[in-house]
């Protein structure tokens, strides 16, 4: 509101003389708009300002040289620009905002139009000047209605998002639970590994909860990684920085709502139950025929978009159809209470994990899931939502840090997701946290991102981080993916190797919402796979679980070379390589050589 009352009455110090000529006072009131609107906005907003700042030219033309009136006008439209639309949005590829910008902006395009003509119209009929007291009194009517109306679609039509700012803190004093991994008894180690970490974070945050619980401040304390998000702004944040607890703050920006989601379903309502070429490509029809392993007792952790859990194709295989949603499925953005996927893509992720009918790698494996992407976006407080969970699943309505139990942890975890910047990552964002599931013998794999084929594009948490397994993708010839990104990982400054692996895809054909099919490509299709081989490794040979060291080199010493074409993208590094890792991965091997055969 202030920046567009700044905006509005600065505008209209610069256009209050007239020349008298309708036509040059309209064009000359129209540049000035476009070029102050092209400088006030920021990543996307000017796109919308200089569109229709411009189209009201003629009608703040009409009342000057009333700088109050033509201010007001201005002010409104900037506000109006400003307050509907979050900009940083408009910088990523979310057809929903687009498109809802996109129509808003030609609606006022054309008020402004119509407004101009209608402001013109009556200085003309009434042969009234600018100076008027009747045009005086016509521009002030305009601005006031216009006002109102903007306010009026504002609340009756929009989605405010209401949310305020929202601040991740990260505190100094981390636990280490590294002498977890000595336990061998998998409840025992997971349940020392939340113990260590809820009572670490109990003690070090009580200080600052403490001041919150007296001040009515909103926040919501993590112990995977001893870290609080808050609600507040630059106040807040000022306070914070002077608690020695403190190491550092970065944003956790919540997405503005927009109308509700429509599911993405397929093309097809069918398959044919044939093994598919990516499940074939790396030999896991092969374990289920020879060594008669589907993935039995393993439980996947999916934290995704969501699920939809009444898709023939995975429905079976949620732990949650015998033991019930608590403990199974938590959805931090909406709080449902079952199974659902708004978009689509968590669901196709998890048919090619443990799909039925020829899709997925581990068809007999178990899953639970999360819900940490809404509209393909979170921040990073909801992406450790689901990690915790993952470790330490709990009751609908529950208290992660009291109610979560590791008895019914998932053993292997698909995240084919990114924190870049824009959600409010740093690199180190969420390493604690992906170290201490490690620790804990939670398997953690992560799909690389799509920002390549040039170097150093493994960039966003949690595909940088050593204690997880990334993966990039590759096609049916066995070429790397354009999209696939490569390393090294030079954001945190460690020079580090990525991706550690390539699996299938590139038009993956999957599970989509509405029990149908459909392909899509991405690395966010090949780490499936990754998560699904692990299942059948683990569950060949149970030795295994939780000993995430051998089973990292178990595939790394098992993947077939890379043979595929290297004239297009990155392939710096020979073995490992930072296109394409230890190369392409070959579950048929891997279970072949965990069994000792």
């Amino acid at each position: 509101m202030l920046a567009s009352l700044a905006f509005g009455f600065f505008a209209a110090t610069l256009i209050e003389s007239t020349t008298g000529n309708l036509l040059l006072d309209g064009v000359g009131v129209g540049a000035v708009l476009a070029l102050l609107g092209s400088a006030i906005g920021y990543d996307g907003s000017q796109l919308i300002l200089l569109a229709i700042l411009p189209s009201f030219a003629f009608a703040i033309s009409a009342v000057l040289p009333s700088k109050l009136a033509a201010g007001a006008a201005a002010s409104v439209l900037t506000f109006a620009a400003l307050a509907m639309f979050d900009p940083t949005e408009l910088t990523v590829v979310l057809s929903d905002i687009a498109g809802i910008a996109s129509k808003t902006t030609v609606v006022v395009i054309g008020l402004g139009l119509v407004t101009s003509v209608i402001a013109l119209i009556l200085r003309f009929v009434t042969g009234a000047g600018s100076t008027s007291g009747v045009m005086r009194t016509i521009g002030w009517a305009g601005a006031g209605v216009t006002w109102i109306i903007v306010i009026a679609l504002f609340f009756i039509f929009g989605n405010p998002g209401n949310y305020g700012d929202r601040l991740f803190v990260i505190l100094k004093d981390q636990a280490d639970i590294s002498d977890v991994v000595k336990i061998k008894d998998r409840d025992e180690r997971l349940s020392a590994a939340y113990e260590q970490l809820t009572e670490h974070a109990n003690s070090t945050q009580a200080g600052l909860r403490n001041f919150f619980d007296k001040t009515g401040i909103e926040y919501t304390p993590y112990y995977l990684e001893n870290a609080m998000e808050v609600r507040g702004g630059t106040l807040i944040r000022l306070y914070l920085l002077t608690r020695p607890e403190v190491d550092r703050i970065i944003p956790s920006p919540r997405l503005r709502a927009v109308p509700d989601d429509e599911s993405q379903p397929g093309y097809l309502t069918e398959v044919d139950g044939g093994v598919q070429w990516n499940i074939s490509m790396i030999g896991a029809d092969k374990v289920w025929d020879e060594f008669n392993v589907r993935g039995e007792g393993i439980v996947i952790g999916q934290s995704d978009s969501g699920v939809d859990g009444n898709h023939p194709a995975i429905h079976d295989q949620y732990r949650g159809v015998t033991e019930g949603d608590d403990y199974n499925w938590f959805d931090p953005w909406d709080d449902t209470t079952s199974p659902n996927d708004e978009g689509g893509h968590g669901t196709h992720t998890t048919g090619t994990i443990l799909g039925a009918d020829g899709i997925g790698v581990a068809p007999d494996a178990q899953w639970i899931g999360c819900v940490n992407l809404d509209r393909n976006l979170a921040n990073p407080a909801l992406y450790l939502d689901c990690m915790q969970f993952m470790l330490a699943p709990f009751p609908h309505g529950g208290d992660p840090l009291t109610d979560g139990d590791p008895t019914r942890a998932a053993h292997v975890l698909n995240n084919s997701w990114g924190c870049p910047s824009i959600e409010g990552c740093d690199p180190d964002a969420l390493l604690q946290a992906t170290d201490n599931l490690r620790y804990a013998g939670i398997f953690v794999v992560v799909s690389t991102g799509n920002d390549g084929p040039n170097c150093e594009t493994v960039e966003s948490p949690l595909s940088l981080y050593d204690s997880a397994f990334s993966v990039g993708a590759i096609d049916q010839l066995g070429n790397m993916a354009d999209f696939s990104s490569r390393g090294p990982v030079m954001v945190d400054g460690s020079g580090r190797i990525k991706p550690d692996i390539v699996a299938p895809g590139v038009d993956i054909l999957s599970s989509l919402p509405d029990g149908t099919y459909g392909s899509n490509s991405g690395t966010s299709m090949a780490g499936p796979h990754i998560v699904g081989v692990v299942a059948l490794i683990w569950s060949a040979q149970p030795e295994l679980i939780g000993d995430i060291d051998a089973t990292e080199q178990l595939i790394i010493d098992t993947a077939q070379p890379y043979t595929g074409d290297k004239s297009i993208g990155c392939f710096s590094g020979s073995t490992p390589s930072n296109a394409y890792g230890y190369g392409v991965v070959d579950v048929y091997e891997a279970v072949k050589q965990a069994l000792g055969k």
